[in-house]
């Protein structure tokens, strides 16, 4: 016997029985952002390696250690996508989307990351991702943010709290990081191996380590927004402005700083105490370099993304239900006449567009097929046997109540189904 296979470990099957909340979650996110005027753009799942080095940052731990890169028949590096935002940016300058327009773009879809499995994190997991191009104002910061606290109210989400910070300019930055290197220089022997390799060329990053040894080394560092440009520090007091106007409470992190390295200016996370120690659930801000460091004219933009597999365990946290669809109804057919009919009946309730319609598609008992009608969830069981063939009617069993079965004829089943789910 031939060994069974298995799934790659952190890359999971979605099974019928949780589909339909994936389903469901996806098509509540895209009604929101489509809401919004955000229209969908799809990516390859593969890119040149190169895109990611010069998006993300070379030390980085996505790229140094979660990347499923290989080199292909043309000895081409390539890697499986991380993340979304940089195969955006390399499509819109592909194409030509960015220049002189403003374009307001969604995604969905897999990603991929060499990372120990955990709860809500596996090797390939799924985003949704939106992003906005060509407004520099703070009104799109707040537009998004937004667009997030909507989603909560639509998803029915309630344990999740906004974090805010600013990074500033890209001139203030590259002064505080140097400002960081001069303070962390000052104390190797209690920098851990992953901070001292950081410190030379991503310092910022060490203010995001999770090394309990080191966060009170890390809680006396130089605070961020005590070099903020002016320009940023008036940016981010706009976009706390238009949050307070709608309503929108927030706590300001000055240790937020996102690990990836072309954020710039506002950051923000949806973070919940309801997932474990990584609490982020949808994270983003500005990056407004990134369009040119990736070979375009300078752009301004900011995006955020959300993993659907943490949406789906904190749906559960929060007691949101979500009702399992079924059909119907479901034709229950006795005999070779009534099987070729059967499905001429089902094709026309189905052209009708309400109806979710399962005809019974093997030779299984009458007692059989009811408890397979009973099981679909269906409201009605219709049935056809030679007799109900022979005069041109059918029987219409209501499954969920305890009204009686009824003879119908067959060309108004759709009608008095109507008729008994409106009376109902």
């Amino acid at each position: 016997m031939a060994e069974k296979l298995q799934a790659i470990r952190g890359m999971n099957d979605i099974l019928p029985t949780d589909s339909h909340r994936w389903q469901w979650l996806e098509s509540t996110v895209i009604s929101v952002v489509q809401q919004y005027g955000y229209q969908q753009i799809r990516t390859p799942l593969l890119e040149q390696t190169d895109l990611f080095c010069r998006s993300i940052g070379e030390v980085t731990d996505i790229v140094e250690k979660e990347m499923y890169t290989f080199a292909d028949r043309e000895k081409r590096s390539l890697s499986l996508r991380p993340e979304g935002t940089a195969s955006v940016v390399r499509a819109g300058n592909q194409h030509g989307l960015f220049h002189n327009q403003i374009q307001r773009l969604w995604y969905v879809g897999p990603m991929f990351r060499h990372e120990r499995p955990q709860r809500g994190r596996l090797r390939q997991f799924h985003q949704i991702g939106v992003e906005a191009f060509g407004i520099a104002e703070a009104d799109i910061d707040a537009e998004l943010i937004l667009l997030t606290a909507r989603l909560w109210q639509a998803l029915g989400i309630r344990s999740v709290k906004l974090e805010l910070n600013t990074l500033g300019s890209s001139k203030a930055r590259a002064a505080y990081r140097q400002v960081l290197i001069d303070y962390f220089a000052e104390h190797p022997d209690q920098l851990d191996e992953d901070s001292k390799r950081r410190l030379g060329s991503n310092p910022l990053r060490i203010l995001d380590s999770k090394n309990p040894d080191m966060q009170a080394l890390i809680a006396d560092a130089p605070q961020l927004p005590d070099h903020i440009d002016p320009e940023s520090r008036e940016h981010f007091a706009q976009l706390c402005e238009r949050l307070d106007d709608a309503g929108v409470e927030y706590t300001l992190n000055p240790r937020l700083v996102r690990g990836l390295d072309y954020y710039s200016r506002t950051v923000f996370e949806w973070t919940t105490d309801k997932l474990g120690a990584q609490g982020a659930v949808c994270a983003g801000g500005r990056y407004d370099a990134l369009v040119e460091q990736l070979g375009g004219k300078p752009v301004p933009a900011i995006g955020f993304a959300m993993g659907i597999e943490r949406l789906l365990e904190l749906l559960i946290e929060d007691d949101v239900e979500i009702a399992e669809p079924g059909a119907d109804i479901y034709i229950v057919v006795v005999g070779d006449a009534a099987r070729r009919q059967g499905q001429k009946i089902a094709e026309k309730l189905r052209s009708d567009g309400r109806w979710k319609v399962i005809l019974n598609a093997d030779e299984r008992s009458f007692k059989a097929q009811l408890k397979r009608a009973d099981k679909s969830g269906a409201a009605f069981a219709v049935i056809l046997g030679e007799s109900e063939v022979e005069n041109g009617s059918a029987l219409l069993k209501p499954l969920r109540t305890a009204a009686e079965q009824l003879e119908v004829a067959q060309n108004a089943l759709g009608t008095v189904i109507t008729e008994s789910l409106v009376g109902a």
